[in-house]
């Protein structure tokens, strides 16, 4: 939990410093407690810019391919957890269970990769951990500009550009049986897609961007 602390102050730095997020109901967020965020996924800065705007430290599942050389230990050093994508990772599993056990805030993208970020596609993962631990989902999404004159390296938002982060109110993914069945976690996860699709879109209202890449 400290090492996901220190990763909060040292994005709110580079977050602020490099551009000029624009966060909105960051209330929202259960002061204390298990969470689990939600986080649409179309820019590298995605997750960085979640870290230094939330209220609370967050430990996000990221792809073992990010932790490379020195970024390995720092990485693991500021409470972020390596997932192996290519199978079923026990390893992250209980790291990540165990995040949420000690009321910490997990950061999942649940389209499982960096596109178009509009939760089009949602893989399992993120309703297994809402269902097994009971955790309420924070939907977030990340608005930015990716594809205007400025612009320096591919998939950033141009430096000193506006990025709005948007939190929306905690919910429930589970139906309140406490089932964790198959057919359970796919009806858990078609909810919440239906709830990240309309957080996205009164989010696009809120900021008046239309698109994730606008």
């Amino acid at each position: 939990m400290r090492g996901a602390e220190v990763g909060r102050r040292i994005g709110v730095g580079l977050m602020y410093g490099l551009w000029k997020p624009r966060v909105l109901g960051a209330w929202r967020v259960p002061a204390s407690g298990p969470v689990i965020f939600a986080v649409n996924h179309s820019h590298n800065i995605d997750g960085p810019m979640v870290m230094g705007v939330a209220p609370r430290p967050t430990h996000f599942l990221i792809k073992k391919e990010a932790f490379v050389g020195p970024l390995d230990p720092f990485l693991l050093g500021i409470g972020q957890l390596k997932v192996d994508r290519s199978t079923a990772d026990r390893a992250a599993i209980t790291q990540a269970l165990g995040v949420l056990e000690n009321g910490g805030v997990l950061g999942i993208f649940p389209e499982g990769t960096r596109g178009e970020g509009d939760f089009a596609a949602l893989r399992a993962g993120l309703a297994y951990f809402a269902v097994r631990s009971g955790a309420p989902i924070v939907p977030v999404a990340v608005l930015g500009s990716s594809d205007r004159p400025g612009r320096l390296i591919k998939a950033l938002p141009p430096l000193r550009s506006r990025v709005d982060v948007v939190f929306g109110d905690p919910y429930e993914a589970g139906d309140g049986s406490g089932r964790r069945t198959r057919k359970a976690l796919d009806e858990a996860t078609e909810r919440i897609q239906k709830q990240l699709t309309a957080h996205l879109e009164n989010a696009r209202r809120l900021t008046g961007r239309q698109d994730t890449l606008e």
